[in-house]
């Protein structure tokens, strides 16, 4: 069986050799999702450890977001240096190093600075996985990218079952150790199969070497801002439901607080099973009718999640609005990545994790100066920008 090598033509690539790669990075981004799930899980027993209150506690968080933020650039450019394969089995592994550090920090100081070096590494793998996943939705032309994603959500729902149902027996020390063994264990197995290959490489795409020495011009990078917006729309929702929604249902429409648990759960659940359909969903509207479709979508389920008068109602709102977004991300960084490579995948994934973390604190400022529920609005507000760009440049994108 010939191996995908730097003298190999990739038209001929084989079937088998695409399909290790495909099921490689799957595992890859089940494992972040996953590992990721793990650590959060774990954050009130950390923020009693480390005696932080909820101020420097968010201060020490804010650790994560950082090194994440200024790892994704700088991993575009070590894409584009040494590859994304190379690049995501070595963010895996320190991503699974890294996760093990905050139970051994016992101030806020200390948290927040190994919480950096585990956001840069988790940050820098979300790059690199992207970009080899851009590189193998165009070989295999099929518009798989939602599926990866798909796996994200089903390991970062797996890794936080098992994390509540683990809390009460490990400390987490011993918790969080059991998540380097295991990361360090599934890098180990599927980094070889990305090692032993280079990203399939379509005719018409000039090779690695070439395409880091090419300028963008400025509408490859005009259009890759904007696909980098629709994830900022996109990713300010999942910021949005998941610090918001449980405290909507619970203080507004007087919800027991385990079915106002459940309400991030139905969003969360309903975006898997759109991202697990994401696929199909492509092949049958095209990307650019998914996107429309999709902001709409989410538009109308958070305006009813959001303005319902009913518990009931407003969980089926969730759950329209996690089918409506669950696609839209993965669509603008396939996009991005289709046109500017690693470099692509950086900007539209820093502009979508800016959204991500812009998304709870705005919430916060307009519930203040409003009320909650109006503030949940501006989720069916961006949802609908994101909806309105994918029109508006309907003509300037290749589905």
């Amino acid at each position: 069986m010939p191996q995908i090598n730097k003298t190999c033509s990739p038209s001929v690539v084989p079937n088998t050799d695409l399909t290790r790669l495909r099921v490689a990075l799957t595992v890859f981004f089940a494992l972040d999702g996953f590992v990721f799930a793990g650590w959060v899980v774990r954050i009130p027993a950390i923020k009693e450890q480390t005696g932080a209150s909820a101020s420097t506690l968010g201060l020490a968080l804010l650790g994560v977001s950082a090194g994440a933020v200024i790892t994704m650039m700088l991993t575009g450019r070590l894409c584009r240096r040494f590859g994304s394969h190379p690049v995501t089995v070595v963010c895996g592994v320190l991503l699974s190093v890294s996760v093990a550090l905050p139970p051994l920090t016992h101030s806020v100081p200390a948290l927040g600075a190994v919480l950096l070096v585990f956001g840069a590494a988790y940050g820098g793998i979300n790059v690199a996985f992207n970009s080899a996943a851009v590189d193998l939705v165009t070989a295999l032309h099929r518009p798989v990218m939602p599926s990866f994603h798909a796996a994200f959500s089903l390991g970062g729902m797996v890794g936080a079952g098992l994390g509540g149902l683990v809390a009460a027996h490990l400390s987490p020390t011993h918790h969080l150790l059991a998540l380097t063994m295991v990361g360090l264990l599934v890098t180990a197995v599927a980094g070889r199969t990305l090692l032993r290959h280079e990203p399939p490489v379509p005719p018409d795409r000039p090779r690695q070497e070439e395409h880091a020495r090419r300028p963008l011009d400025g509408r490859t990078r005009g259009l890759v801002l904007v696909f980098g917006l629709i994830a900022l729309c996109t990713a300010f929702g999942e910021g949005a439901m998941a610090d918001w929604g449980a405290l909507h249902l619970e203080q507004d429409l007087d919800a027991h607080p385990g079915v106002a648990a459940a309400g991030y759960s139905c969003f969360a659940l309903a975006m898997t099973a759109g991202r697990l359909s994401g696929t199909a969903l492509l092949e049958r509207l095209g990307r650019t009718r998914t996107v429309v479709v999709g902001g709409t979508t989410a538009a109308a389920g958070m305006l009813l999640g959001a303005l319902a008068p009913s518990v009931w109602a407003a969980l089926l709102g969730f759950a329209v609005t996690g089918l409506g977004l669950a696609n839209l991300f993965p669509v603008a960084v396939e996009r991005a990545g289709a046109l500017a490579g690693p470099s692509g995948v950086a900007i539209a994934s820093t502009l979508g994790y800016g959204g991500m973390l812009l998304g709870p604190p705005a919430i916060g400022f307009m519930a203040d100066w409003y009320s909650l529920p109006a503030a949940l609005t501006s989720v069916a507000a961006l949802a609908a920008v994101a909806a309105a760009i994918g029109f508006v440049t309907r003509r300037t994108t290749a589905d």
